[in-house]
């Protein structure tokens, strides 16, 4: 009998009030108000490593959900992704009370130059000893387009040509620009890295022009771990060419035609299907028993905000929602921004007709995973046999909901095979995949000093 895989799982979370399950943020048992504190990440980073698992994913944005009824009034009442404070910030004091736990971050490439962008990340991974990773988007605010000296938000497909430019760039600096050996520490002789294994990258592209060299000498991982979280057409490809990990957020269904679509593209690139980890996320709302699991998610139901929901989703669509018939079809509407969301709920029933109404709905409750622990282990291990590779869990509380899950559905899990009971050595990369660096089929090793 073959082992049982064994799954990946991240903590999603995000420097913020209300992250998904908008207006929850004033319940006793939620430490989302403390979000400015170090108290509370330090908390949760030991929480999470004391349950093995395998990272922290902090989302992002740099702008504000300001479509909805015409202005941001409702994001910014309902604390929806506003105040936000910078992700990155957090990790090193995180990295400092645990040793093995990871930490995925989310930046997008219209946020920073990739010359700047790739010092701080080699800063990161050189101060977490190789355990970061970069959710990698291309923004879908126009707000934070404004905000970022763009005239208007460029186009879904001209933003992943842009990005990958940016790869690009990204990986002549992290993988060509040093050397191994390029660093010497030879007090005797005063030198501390040889010149001449100290590159420049000359990148001449269509987006940018960097000269190079870059500034930091080769951190653990050089590549931090690459996470992708589109799925439009073009997402796929990008994630095909650049990605390591990707999120997806969506039914078993989808999920399964994402991977298989993913690893598909991912060949024509020279890769592996194994190259490429699919998480899916999932909200798991546990209950000692079935029933006491379902009264649970229709309290947290009942108490959710309907209004930050529809802001949320107003800005991810790039439609407002507050002026659109709920029953209208959504296939009337051309959309700018995460059409992923369009084409995975589509997926999830391609025979039915999907309305804004829908979309509302799912994004209050669609991704409750709701029963008792050894059923919430049952149906994250069916979620796995349709095509999961890990799950990235939502919390509906903090650090409540991951306390939960620890104490009474790790346990059942662990004791299936399906997480691991204590951590591999090594840097991120070496812990998810086997390797330190980018794999040799990954397109962006292919820079590296032969």
């Amino acid at each position: 009998m073959a082992e049982p895989k064994r799954l990946l799982f991240n903590a999603f979370s995000m420097n913020c009030v209300s992250h998904i399950h908008h207006g929850l943020w004033g319940r006793a048992e939620t430490r989302q108000l403390d979000y400015t504190s170090l108290d509370a990440w330090t908390e949760l980073a030991q929480i999470l490593e004391a349950g093995c698992f395998d990272a922290l994913f902090l989302a992002d944005v740099v702008g504000v959900y300001d479509n909805y009824k015409g202005g941001p009034e409702t994001s910014i009442r309902e604390a929806m992704q506003i105040p936000v404070n910078d992700p990155t910030l957090l990790i090193p004091a995180m990295a400092q009370v645990t040793e093995h736990l990871g930490f995925a971050f989310t930046g997008s490439i219209l946020a920073d130059h990739p010359f700047n962008f790739a010092r701080r990340v080699s800063t990161l991974d050189h101060l977490t000893r190789g355990r970061v990773a970069w959710n990698i988007v291309t923004s879908y605010l126009p707000s934070a387009a404004r905000n970022l000296g763009y005239a208007d938000l460029p186009r879904h497909d001209d933003r992943y040509d842009r990005g990958d430019d940016y790869l690009d760039v990204l990986y002549k600096l992290w993988e060509a620009s040093w050397e191994d050996d390029a660093v010497v520490a030879d007090a005797e002789r005063g030198i501390y890295a040889e010149p001449s294994k100290v590159h420049a990258i000359d990148h001449h592209g269509p987006y940018y022009q960097v000269p190079g060299p870059h500034l930091c000498e080769p951190s653990p991982q050089r590549t931090p771990v690459l996470f992708q979280a589109g799925s439009s057409d073009r997402g796929r490809e990008f994630a095909a060419r650049h990605a390591e990990c990707m999120f997806v957020a969506g039914s078993s269904r989808a999920v399964g035609r994402i991977r298989a679509d993913v690893h598909r593209r991912a060949i024509a690139y020279g890769r592996q299907p194994s190259d490429i980890k699919i998480f899916q996320g999932i909200t798991p709302v546990v209950g000692g028993t079935e029933a006491e699991a379902k009264a649970k998610a229709e309290e947290l139901r009942a108490e959710a905000s309907v209004e930050g929901g529809l802001a949320h989703m107003s800005g991810n669509i790039g439609a407002d929602l507050g002026t659109i018939d709920p029953e209208r079809p959504i296939a009337d509407v051309d959309f700018n921004r995460v059409t992923g969301i369009i084409k995975n709920l589509a997926e999830t029933a391609p025979d039915r007709a999907w309305t804004f109404g829908d979309l509302a709905r799912r994004q209050m409750t669609g991704q409750f995973l709701v029963g008792s622990p050894e059923q919430v282990a049952d149906r994250l291990e069916k979620l796995a046999e349709a095509g999961a590779d890990g799950f990235n869990l939502i919390y509906t509380s903090t650090p409540g909901t991951f306390v939960d899950f620890i104490d009474v559905v790790v346990p059942i899990l662990c004791q299936r095979g399906l997480m691991q009971r204590d951590y591999r050595p090594g840097t991120l990369r070496e812990k998810l995949f086997g390797h330190p660096r980018l794999s040799e089929r990954h397109p962006g090793s292919a820079v590296r000093q032969r």
